[in-house]
């Protein structure tokens, strides 16, 4: 009898144990840091508005990720500043570059921008790649342009690079070569981000989009890093060599007597006109968009053979605008992010912009994470949809 019913109970507990390890699904293993020692950190755009770095770093803050640029021609307007705030206050500092590419070409393009943009800044932090909007692009495809941009920013920089990612993006479409690149995850509202299955571990996560911090009158998103977020070699990041060398003016032919250098064509009717200095990072769009012009006006002001080629440093003419500050300012599409921009002027408050833009304070609020709605900037760009 007593024979039977430990034969009886043995047969039961094979028959669990079966069932737990074959049957039910295998659990998700913990999906945690690469190492022990956690950073805390923010990343932060021209959304977040004038940042006051002193108080960021009173606050606990050791590590900042800062917007550089988007696109193949956009510089966040605030960049430099971010930049300049951060390292006054012994903030470590990385950069990130927003992708829209649609081919591999167009990403090897975009990384040199990025690459170019931060010419002469000192990272302490790897580079960092944001591609998380797709349109119809393929799995397949997305991974190649992803892997594209990666490759040419360490082949330009020589610096390492860190792919940022939500959970999701992170679980069901990354794959392959570019999952052998550090992850930097993103999911809000968890105890630890879900194990992605192609990373065992991560070396940044963005655990919420609406923190707090002192210094910072907007929601800022909030991170954490281990120490494998840092660059290995923090020295100047380097000026990358030109695609395209610029045109050289033709040589007179009698050197004894040189030509005066072309001047702009003027218009029958001169418009008033004032002269500012290229800027890295600047395109003839967005310099007609900032200024109220159009590309075409500005290639004509200055005589440009090539409307896609101009360089840093050089003068440009451009309509002197400020006289008539009766224009009101309208929101314009920027053509590398897709997005309805408004640029704030002095003067202006987020009531009278949702008025004459037919919207809400509240929708501007929810778009641009606004903290304060009392609190915006002039230059600010605002997001109307």
């Amino acid at each position: 009898m007593y024979r039977k019913k430990s034969l009886k109970i043995s047969f039961i507990f094979l028959l669990t144990f079966v069932f737990i390890t074959y049957i039910l699904p295998v659990p998700i293993f913990a999906f945690g840091p690469s190492s022990d020692e956690i950073y805390q950190g923010i990343d932060v755009s021209t959304y977040q508005g004038n940042i006051d770095y002193e108080k960021v770093k009173k606050s606990g803050i050791e590590i900042v990720y800062i917007k550089s640029s988007e696109g193949s021609n956009f510089v966040d307007p605030l960049f430099e500043r971010n930049y300049e705030k951060a390292k006054q206050n012994n903030l470590k500092v990385g950069f990130y570059h927003y992708v829209t590419a649609r081919t591999e070409e167009q990403a090897k393009k975009q990384a040199e921008f990025f690459v170019s943009t931060l010419s002469g800044k000192i990272a302490d932090c790897r580079l960092a790649m944001d591609f998380e909007s797709f349109g119809n692009l393929t799995k397949q495809e997305i991974n190649k342009i992803g892997l594209a941009f990666l490759k040419r920013v360490e082949e330009l920089s020589k610096k390492e690079v860190v792919l940022y990612s939500n959970a999701s993006t992170a679980s069901n479409i990354w794959n392959g070569e570019i999952t052998n690149y550090p992850l930097w995850i993103a999911q809000y509202e968890v105890e630890a981000p879900e194990n992605s299955g192609t990373w065992n571990s991560w070396v940044g996560w963005q655990y919420t989009d609406v923190g707090e911090i002192e210094g910072i009158d907007a929601y800022v998103d909030r991170d954490k890093y281990t120490k494998e977020i840092f660059l290995s070699d923090t020295s100047e990041l380097p000026k990358p060599e030109p695609t395209e060398e610029p045109t050289k003016p033709e040589e007179p032919e009698n050197p004894s007597e040189p030509e005066e250098p072309n001047k702009p064509e003027q218009p029958e009717n001169p418009t008033k006109t004032k002269t500012i200095k290229i800027k890295k990072g600047d395109t003839l769009s967005c310099l007609a968009r900032k200024y109220g012009t159009t590309v075409e006006e500005l290639v004509k002001l200055n005589n440009i053979k090539n409307p896609n080629l101009i360089y840093a440093g050089a003068n440009l003419i451009i309509p002197d605008n400020e006289a008539d500050n009766n224009n009101e300012q309208t929101p314009s599409i920027c053509h590398d992010c897709g997005h309805i921009i408004y640029t704030v002027q002095k003067g202006d408050s987020l009531w009278n912009i949702a008025r004459k833009n037919n919207t809400t304070i509240a929708n501007l609020v929810r778009l641009n994470r606004i903290k304060n709605p009392n609190l915006i900037y002039p230059k600010q760009m605002i997001r109307m949809r």
